[in-house]
This record gives C-alpha cells, sequence and structure tokens, in this order.
C-alpha cells in the first residue's frame, strides 16, 4: 500500500489474537509531527508500542517487540477491543475544525499574546505579570482496528490568556484569565481578557482573616468546574471498579438534590470535549450521569465496562476514562441574585492543596474568596480552609446559576451550597 500523508496527529490501531493479522491494517504514513501508536491484543495479554519513525522496518520492528512483551504479560479476561459500532453522527456538523487557525503566523500569536499583557500592566495596580500566552493545535486522528473500525477526524483548538499579580512584597496576590476555543473568532479578544484578568487579581487585595464558622458558600463557575472534575473522578467505571468511590454501587439511588442534572456530551457541536469517537472507536454519545438527583450512568471504556457488566459509554482516552463535554445543566438565576440571596457567607474564587478523597467524598482544602454580608460583597479573605463532603454537597445546592460557559470539557455555572465549613482563626 503506498504512502499515506497527513497533518500532524495520531494514529492508533488495535490487533486481535491471531498472530496472522497483525499486520493487516497497519499502513506506512508519513508527515511530520504525527506518531503512531499500537494496542495490541494476543490470547487476552496486551502491550502498547509508539512510534514517530514511519519507516517500514521500524514499524514491523515495533510491532514485533510488542508482541514478545505481550506474550510475557498475564492474561485479563477482560482485555480485548469493542465490538464495531457505526458512527452516526455526521462529522462536519460536530463543527471541530476552524481553517483559520492553521494559517495563524507566529507573529500574529506572538503580538495577540504582548498586546493583552500590555492591556493588563497599564493598570497601575498590578505589580507583574506571570505572562501571557497564546497556543493553537491542528490535529488529524486516524484510527483502525482489526474489528473492522476505521474513522478519522480533523480539530482545531485555540487558546488566549494572560496571569498577574498584584500588592506589596508580603501582601501579594495572583489570579489571570483565559479564552480557549476550537475556533479563533470565537475566542473572547485582548481587551476582555486583560480587564478580566485585572479585576480577578486585584479583588484580593487587602484580604482579610475570618473566625471558624458554618455558612453559606456560593461557587464561581470555574470552583464549580473544580467540583465536578471531583465528581467526574468519583464516577469513572476505573473507580469504580476498583472499589475507589463513594458512589460504588449507587446506580439508580438519589445522591444529590432534584435540580441537579450532570450530563456527559460527546455531541455538542464546536465544543472542546466534542469527538465523533473515542479512542477504542467506540461512537461518542449524550450520557446522562446524574438526573435529577438521580445517579443514572457510570462512565466507561470498554475494559471498565466489561469489569462493572456494563456498556461503554464512548469515554475511551488511551487505557483509561475521560470526560467528553462534562456539565452541570445550567439555572435560571444570575450570579448576582444568588450573592443577593446570602445575608452571610462566602463567595469562594480559589482554591489550594489536594485534599479530596474519592473513597469517602471529603472534601479539604485551602482556600481564598470574598466575604459576602447582606448580599453585597464586603472584603476579600484568605488563610481558611473549607471542609465538606461531595455527597453532602450534591444535596445541598440550593441554587444553580444560568451562566455556564464552556473553556474547557468540564464546566459549571455558578452554585450556592446552603452550608459549609470555613476553618479560620
Amino acid at each position: 500500500m503506498p504512502a499515506v500523508k497527513i497533518r500532524p496527529g495520531v494514529f492508533w490501531i488495535g490487533v486481535n489474537d491471531r498472530t496472522t493479522d497483525l499486520f493487516e491494517g497497519i499502513w506506512p504514513i508519513t508527515g511530520e509531527g504525527v506518531s503512531y501508536n499500537s494496542y495490541l491484543i494476543k490470547d487476552k495479554k496486551t502491550a502498547v508500542a509508539s512510534s514517530e519513525d514511519f519507516s517500514p522496518e521500524t514499524l514491523q520492528k515495533l510491532v514485533i517487540n510488542a508482541i514478545t512483551r505481550a506474550e510475557m504479560a498475564n492474561a485479563d479476561e477482560f482485555a480485548g477491543l469493542p465490538e464495531k459500532q457505526e458512527l452516526k453522527t455526521d462529522i462536519s456538523s460536530l463543527n471541530l475544525y476552524d481553517p483559520d487557525v492553521p494559517e495563524l503566523s507566529p507573529d500574529k500569536k506572538i503580538k495577540l499574546a504582548l498586546e493583552t499583557e500590555k492591556m493588563a500592566l497599564a493598570d497601575e495596580r498590578i505589580t507583574n505579570s506571570h505572562g501571557a500566552f497564546f497556543g493553537s493545535a491542528e490535529v488529524k486522528t486516524i484510527l483502525v482496528n482489526s474489528k473492522g473500525f476505521s474513522g478519522d477526524y480533523k480539530r482545531t483548538s485555540c487558546s488566549l490568556g494572560v496571569f498577574l499579580q498584584a500588592g506589596e512584597t508580603d501582601a501579594k496576590v495572583e489570579s489571570g484569565w483565559w479564552s480557549s476555543k476550537r475556533h479563533f473568532e470565537d475566542l473572547e479578544i485582548p481587551e476582555e481578557i486583560a480587564k478580566k484578568a485585572v479585576q480577578r487579581t486585584v479583588r484580593q487585595l487587602g484580604a482579610r482573616k475570618i473566625e471558624t464558622q458554618n455558612v453559606p458558600m456560593i461557587l464561581e463557575p470555574e470552583m464549580t468546574g473544580g467540583v465536578l472534575r471531583f465528581l467526574f473522578e468519583c464516577i469513572a467505571g476505573t473507580s469504580i471498579y476498583r472499589k475507589a468511590s463513594f458512589l460504588v454501587d449507587k446506580l439508580g439511588e438519589k445522591i444529590a438534590g432534584d435540580a441537579i442534572t450532570v450530563i456527559d456530551d460527546g455531541l455538542m457541536p464546536g465544543k472542546l470535549g466534542t469527538k465523533p469517537f473515542d479512542s477504542e472507536g467506540v461512537p461518542t454519545q449524550v450520557t446522562p450521569v446524574i438526573e435529577k438527583g438521580i445517579l443514572k450512568n457510570y462512565l466507561c471504556n470498554t475494559y471498565a465496562a466489561r469489569k462493572l457488566s456494563l456498556m461503554s459509554t464512548g469515554n475511551c482516552a488511551g487505557g483509561g476514562v475521560s470526560p467528553n463535554n462534562f456539565y452541570l445543566k445550567p439555572g435560571e438565576h444570575t450570579p448576582e441574585e444568588i450573592i443577593k440571596s446570602v445575608d452571610k457567607g462566602l463567595l469562594l474564587i480559589r482554591t489550594i492543596g489536594h485534599g479530596l478523597n474519592a473513597v469517602t467524598g471529603d472534601i479539604s482544602r485551602g482556600a481564598f474568596g470574598l466575604w459576602i454580608e447582606n448580599g453585597e460583597i464586603a472584603f476579600p479573605v484568605s488563610e481558611i480552609t473549607v471542609s465538606g463532603n461531595l455527597g453532602k454537597m450534591l444535596n445541598e445546592i440550593e441554587m444553580i446559576g444560568n451562566d455556564l460557559d464552556f473553556r474547557g470539557s468540564i464546566a459549571g455555572p455558578t452554585i450556592k451550597i446552603s452550608e459549609i465549613t470555613l476553618g479560620g482563626i
């Protein structure tokens, strides 16, 4: 078969357990930045090999060595490729590719980053910049396997942002802002990014300490996204079959308030987590994870699904499980309405440290926020600890905002939790 020229991207091939078929479908591919990744299965034993050298001699040696490694591995009854499924989605309708992104020159990207930083530094309250950036990517993915699946798609992405510092030597604060989209025209412009980065940084100046207490807490969208990342870890099939989640054996049970609906959707046009199929060739789909408080699905690749006697949800990434577009369904309240509903409480704007235990759902992290008095922002606070439990939090979400914005594959709107423990002085 002649060489196939493609743009930089990824080439996957799955191989079944018949040695005579090991070289079927492996095409010589040329192109700068292209990588070849093969996932081989022989007698329920697996091995993975990769290369950026596409010469036939290298690829043949690569696969032969991978077969040898597989033969030395332990057999796993759950290993194996998924059965072939036909794609029902028109890939062009997913709006994944912007031809303007590859045409952006290095000079244009540098100019945008420098403009953004310059605008931010024009505010005299800003004392330093941690740097501005512009990044872009163009990727073509080709996946074939010996179960008969063959598919490919192209996608682009670009991002622009800046991170800043303000304050004196013994009281410095830092924050920033960025925009990330598949299409260049959808990016926030430098003026908007600089303005938000400055505002988010200087609002922390003059922070005070507060006493330990239990109060309502509002989470900004970025903080809601952090909670959802923790939730994803707890509902991933890999965590469930390892018994490493407090949500083991909870399918069909009520785990959250009636207003809570969480969805994983791989088919949302133009979003950063959208793709027609996962890294096993399983079509992506719309999967309700929590529906009106009821846990409906774990998110699985083929291996996790077999371990749990379930079906793959199209969430395979490499050998693990990853979100597509994983989000909390927005509500009807504006962020301003949610803040006005709090007599005394915290608007959480940043956390530090780890402090997340998926087995119990417990959360304990250092935090920064804005104190709320009588429905108004009063002053910034620091040197506090937020303590709680994800299961309890899911049941104590009182209000959900209407400000859902996808700047990544996990997103959520502003939310209000009825009570949380704040550790202070």
